[in-house]
């Protein structure tokens, strides 16, 4: 593992495994955005969360578990490229990156990133009060650990049908919710490992994404069956982003909508931008995160 400057480098977890010597400290919240489809917008909501706890005064951890497409990782990269060529100011999380293993046992490379991501999770959790895990769109098995390791776990999708099979099974004709599919049953044993370890559950919510503007009958569809299936298999909804191109515009320049508020940040603030802003304050109040909802609830309102 490379040496840490926290919060200003990124640091890539090595494949040797180690002790786990984190700090004592705080046991920071794990929210853990999972979903077995790429493009669901995973890693820029990830960011936006990350900002925006960051701008509420809280400490806060990222770990990437998508080694291939490294996309969290690869926005902080873009963020801190940015303010090495403009010296803009912008806050970063204490950020790891879990390697697959190489080893050629599968039960051994299980055990290896099992305990890889342990460390990581155990020495962030310490000194921080978020860890944000971005899982790899994809049913590999340290997604499954980092489901595991939840207190929150946020699966966003984009708004329609075709994501929704992964969440559920629904008649076609009627609408009517058949039972769950892969990835609920998936996050269902991830939830019952977690109560028999650590008498905890994990507050699922699913968050739609890139919803339209538009009052379209889809949208009215995919909302009646996803608060159908809600109450059959227990996860919360929560608002997500619209479809805006501004999401996308600001990842090579590391930035999210809650930066853009600087001055120095170089972008010019649109209608557009504040309405999307909105967008993610919605989000973090929907979400119910401990300290969000107590003390520092006006004074994140107001960061953000």
């Amino acid at each position: 593992m490379s040496s840490v400057n926290s919060g200003q480098v990124i640091s890539v977890r090595s494949r040797t495994n180690g002790k786990q010597s984190g700090p004592e400290g705080r046991r920071g919240h794990v929210i853990v955005l999972g979903n077995e489809k790429g493009g669901s917008g995973k890693s820029t909501s990830a960011m936006h969360l990350i900002a925006g706890l960051m701008k509420a005064g809280f400490k806060v951890g990222c770990i990437d578990l998508d080694s291939r497409q490294r996309s969290i990782s690869r926005y902080l990269e873009n963020r801190r490229q940015l303010c090495d060529r403009t010296g803009l100011r912008l806050a970063f999380p204490r950020h790891e990156v879990i390697d697959p293993s190489t080893l050629d046992s599968k039960e051994a490379a299980q055990r290896e990133e099992e305990s890889n991501f342990e460390q990581a999770l155990f020495e962030l959790r310490a000194t921080c009060d978020f860890v944000v895990v971005d899982c790899p769109g994809s049913d590999v098995f340290l997604s499954r650990v980092g489901h595991r390791s939840a207190d929150t776990l946020i699966t966003p999708m984009n708004d329609s049908f075709v994501d929704f099979d992964l969440l559920g099974k629904v008649d076609p004709d009627t609408n009517e919710v058949m039972g769950p599919s892969i990835y609920s049953e998936m996050v269902w044993e991830a939830r019952k490992r977690k109560a028999m370890v650590e008498g905890k559950s994990i507050d699922w919510v699913v968050m739609r994404n890139r919803l339209s503007h538009l009052d379209a009958k889809n949208k009215r569809r995919v909302e009646q069956v996803l608060t159908n299936l809600a109450g059959r298999i227990g996860f919360r909804l929560a608002p997500g982003f619209g479809e805006r191109v501004i999401f996308r515009e600001m990842f090579p320049m590391g930035l999210t909508l809650l930066d853009i508020i600087d001055d120095d940040a170089g972008v010019p603030l649109s209608m557009s931008h504040i309405a999307a802003r909105q967008e993610v304050r919605d989000l973090l109040t929907a979400l119910r995160l401990p300290g969000l909802d107590e003390g520092k609830d006006a004074e994140a309102a107001q960061a953000v």
